[in-house]
């Protein structure tokens, strides 16, 4: 099978052919169709994430089917599902967080795309456990944010609590959909970008946000939370700023850039500074569930497969608007993929 593949830290991904992998006990072997390409993934390649399998095929925003099982699965998703497969691939199912409802703090748990091979490539294999059925009506480009912008997303707003006036800062493909589900909420929204980047400013008004501006600007009123996307520790100060006392600013990334100092009178008067640590189960069926209902819908700009290094470089340059996809190649030929952006839920 064809896969891009990381061999060393810091160095591009290389395309490569490599066996099928064989389902292994409790496993599915799953034929990718499309896979998101996510912050996280830039995280892993530059080292900032350390614990990395090498070699390792990248991307944890996988779709496709099922057309293999190994010994011992429970049949839940039989062959020919639609599934995804998200960050978080394998707890141990009995540490004290496991048996708290906690299993995204487990202390044995894998990751796809960083201790488990990914869905960069045409096939994957992954614990049945931890496969989501897609909703019909998501096509496969449109379904593939939803398994880590759209969960991540979703954990952050959750854990940002009940909060009228919202913020987020940095308005990549997690912002967008995160504000949808915001909206459908009755929550307002304002928007907080990069300086200079109108692009995301309006797309984020587009989407429904009251106000944008930069991230540097203070807010037009006092936020009740805010959710910080963007992988920069200075922002967390500004948003302790612009957040109304009692409200609750969430970092939403797994790695982050250092935290600068700031004066206790930021954090008083009851300031909630919390991050969120990957997903359960429990926020995938919440959240696949109620993405129709929204509707909430993606957009996302494809690339083919082997060009899993522009698309990586485009989001690493903030050239995204939206989400990046990398479309998987049919068996028997290549699937011909045009970059570009495409909207909406779609049909299969």
């Amino acid at each position: 099978m064809q896969a891009m593949v990381l061999r060393t830290v810091g160095s591009p991904l290389q395309a490569e052919d490599w066996p099928i992998p064989t389902p292994q006990a409790g496993q599915l072997l799953i034929r990718v169709h499309t896979c998101g390409v996510c912050r996280t993934d830039l995280h892993v390649l530059d080292g900032e994430l350390t614990d990395a399998k090498l070699p390792l095929i990248p991307g944890h925003q996988i779709v496709g089917t099922v057309v293999g099982q190994g010994p011992g699965v429970r049949g839940t998703l039989p062959l020919g599902t639609r599934v995804g497969v998200p960050w978080l691939g394998h707890t141990c199912n009995h540490c004290r967080y496991c048996q708290s409802g906690r299993e995204n703090l487990c202390d044995q748990a894998q990751f796809t795309g960083y201790q488990l091979d990914g869905g960069y490539a045409e096939y994957t294999v992954a614990d049945e456990r931890f496969c989501f059925p897609i909703p019909a009506n998501y096509a496969d480009l449109q379904a593939a944010p939803l398994l880590c912008a759209g969960l991540i997303g979703y954990r952050s707003l959750r854990l940002a609590g009940a909060a009228e006036r919202l913020g987020l800062y940095g308005f990549g493909a997690a912002a967008h959909i995160v504000i949808q589900v915001a909206r459908y909420q009755g929550q307002r929204v304002f928007a907080f970008t990069r300086s200079g980047d109108t692009q995301g400013q309006q797309f984020a008004r587009q989407l429904g946000a009251e106000w944008a501006g930069s991230a540097t600007d203070p807010a037009p009123e006092p936020l009740d939370a805010a959710i910080i996307f963007a992988p920069v520790g200075a922002l967390v100060p500004l948003a302790l700023q612009a957040v109304a006392k009692g409200g609750v600013v969430v970092c939403a990334g797994i790695h982050m850039s250092d935290i600068p100092s700031f004066s206790y009178d930021r954090l008083w008067g009851e300031r909630v500074l919390r991050s969120v640590a990957n997903l359960t189960r429990q926020d995938g069926e919440e959240f696949l569930a109620l993405a129709p209902r929204v509707p909430i819908q993606t957009q996302i700009q494809a690339f083919p497969l082997v060009q899993a290094n522009e698309a990586l470089m485009a989001l690493r340059q903030g050239q995204i608007q939206g989400a990046a996809v990398l479309v998987i190649p049919s068996e028997g030929g290549g699937t011909q993929v045009s970059s570009g952006n495409h909207h909406g839920l779609g049909a299969r």
